[in-house]
């Protein structure tokens, strides 16, 4: 299989089919096999049979990165996920399964490099024993491949006969390494090119001055649940009509989003910078610069603008359980609120320490309550609301707005949700799961603007990212539904001729603009423009 499965792509799953290709690569192995003799071929055979290994396991990962973030695996940077994929594995079905699946996968990429290289081995010894065999087999197996490569004879309708896949995989790899390489040159070039670096306080988020604004970003919000979970549809229409019963109006359109399936930073980072941030690679240099105090310490985030121009800022991440000093470095927040700090005494709900109805609750109350003597500075957050992140079970239930407090009601929902091996157990529940948890987090946040005392308001709620493949299909967008929501009509007046449409579901001709485009639409619309 190592030489004869075709390289993944989206749908792809392995097939016994594969067993009936003729490699060409197995043809050359074969061949230097039979040109060597003795320790020569044991070596060969041995570092023929370390590459094959490892181009096993990169095939296994390019269809693990196909089917969850909608794109093959990048040798350069992808292994930094590790750590976190074993964070969410542990967060979502407990630390046991985490450390043995952790164990499960070591063991079977120890077993691929080393197995092969000793199949390999024998292989050459078989073929010294019965070299005269295996010289008539070689010729006629070569004789087949040039046949069929020149008819393109199939054995289904993605496998040919003649296979070549583990030489463009390997040419594949190579290739992703050097424009990696490439791209890294680039990005450094983008850093420092800012409109707004040179743009005085004053001048940055005139129209905003005084108003308390929010960025909400809603795990896996993505195109699909809009267009096909009839769950967000009622979630959308009947929180579309609560805030306008409470003053507010809408605006909604969608943004392309740099990431699929998951690693949610890109699209934070997206967002704040103005980047287009859609590799780890461009994610690390862009805080690394920071830290360093070189070209990107210029690079004006939104928050950073904020803070510059009067506001505190504060970052909310429910789901995060460690330090983390880039969010002031790069960001530029006052105050980074965690699992740790947002004093949650209830239970959790699969990823989610707790849900996302108290996550807001608790920003409201650390926050946009807090009236110290002489009153406070205007507050700009983001929110990060985990409720709807995979693996979309156990579902918390809204209570009372009034009833949160440090999250204890919630304890009597404990065990009563409908648990994560049952939704598991067919793609339908997993989809229609998948709706309800975002429409949880969307009735979440039409609940929090409903009920908080703050009238002057100004709230962004966006998706991050299109949820796995799975539930998105194959050939999905990574478009994210974006809604601006306020109470004050000057603040839509801004941005009327951004040309969103009204309520909080986007149609299908409503403005799709990357992600990276907001954040200097957003400072031009509310500040005095920008400056070179």
């Amino acid at each position: 299989m190592a030489l004869t499965a075709p390289a993944p792509t989206l749908g792809w799953s392995p097939t016994p089919l594969s067993l009936l290709r003729i490699p060409v690569e197995g043809l050359a192995v074969a061949v230097v096999l039979l040109l060597l003799r003795g320790a020569a071929a044991g070596w060969f055979a041995t570092a023929a049979g370390l590459v094959l290994g490892v181009l096993l396991v990169v095939r296994i990962l390019d269809a693990a990165f196909l089917a969850t973030l909608y794109r093959p695996f990048n040798p350069l940077t992808d292994w930094r996920y590790a750590g976190s994929a074993t964070q969410l594995l542990g967060d979502s079905a407990g630390p046991v399964t985490a450390v043995l699946a952790v164990a499960a996968t070591g063991l079977l990429v120890v077993a691929l490099v080393a197995l092969t290289p000793l199949a390999l081995r024998r292989l050459g010894r078989l073929v010294d024993r019965h070299r005269g065999a295996a010289v008539r087999v070689v010729v006629a197996a070569s004789l087949l491949w040039a046949v069929c490569a020149s008819l393109g004879v199939h054995v289904a309708p993605d496998l040919p006969v003649a296979s070549s896949s583990a030489a463009a995989l390997t040419a594949h790899e190579v290739t992703t390494v050097r424009d990696g390489l490439r791209d890294r040159e680039a990005f450094a070039a983008q850093i420092p090119v800012d409109a707004y670096r040179a743009t005085p306080p004053g001048d940055l988020l005139t129209a905003l001055r005084g108003k308390d604004v929010v960025v909400i970003f809603v795990e896996s919000y993505g195109k699909v649940a809009v267009d096909q979970s009839p769950d967000v549809a009622r979630a959308l229409a009947a929180g579309t009509s609560g805030l306008r019963a409470s003053g507010y109006a809408v605006r909604s359109a969608w943004l392309t989003s740099p990431t699929f399936g998951g690693v949610s930073w890109l699209a934070h980072s997206t967002l704040q910078s103005g980047l287009w941030v859609s590799s780890q690679q461009r994610y690390d240099q862009l805080l690394d610069t920071a830290s360093s105090g070189t070209a990107a310490a210029s690079r004006l985030t939104l928050a950073r603008a904020f803070s510059d121009a009067g506001w505190r800022t504060v970052d909310v991440i429910p789901a995060n359980r460690r330090d983390w000093p880039e969010g002031r470095a790069f960001y530029g927040y006052d105050t980074v609120y965690d699992a740790r700090t947002l004093g949650y005494a209830g239970p959790g709900f699969g990823y989610a320490p707790m849900p996302d109805e108290y996550t807001l609750s608790a920003f409201d109350r650390l926050e946009l309550q807090r009236h110290p003597p002489g009153g406070r500075a205007p507050v700009m957050a983001e929110i990060d609301l985990v409720s709807s992140h995979v693996p979309w079970a156990p579902l918390p239930r809204l209570v009372d707005w009034q009833t949160v407090g440090d999250g204890s009601v919630y304890l009597a929902q404990a065990g009563r949700a409908t648990p994560r091996d049952v939704v598991w157990s067919t793609p339908q529940g997993v989809r229609t799961a998948y709706g309800q948890t975002v429409a949880y987090s969307l009735d979440s946040v039409v609940s929090f603007l409903r009920a908080t005392r703050d009238d002057n308001l100004v709230t962004v709620v966006l998706g991050d990212h299109q949820p796995i493949s799975l539930v998105s299909g194959n050939h999905a967008s990574h478009d994210v539904p974006v809604s601006i929501i306020a109470r004050d009509p000057a603040v839509l007046d801004r941005v009327a001729g951004w040309e969103w449409q009204d309520g909080l579901r986007p149609g299908s001709a409503a403005p799709v603009w990357p992600m990276d485009r907001f954040r200097d639409h957003f400072l031009t619309a509310f500040g005095r423009g920008a400056r070179g």
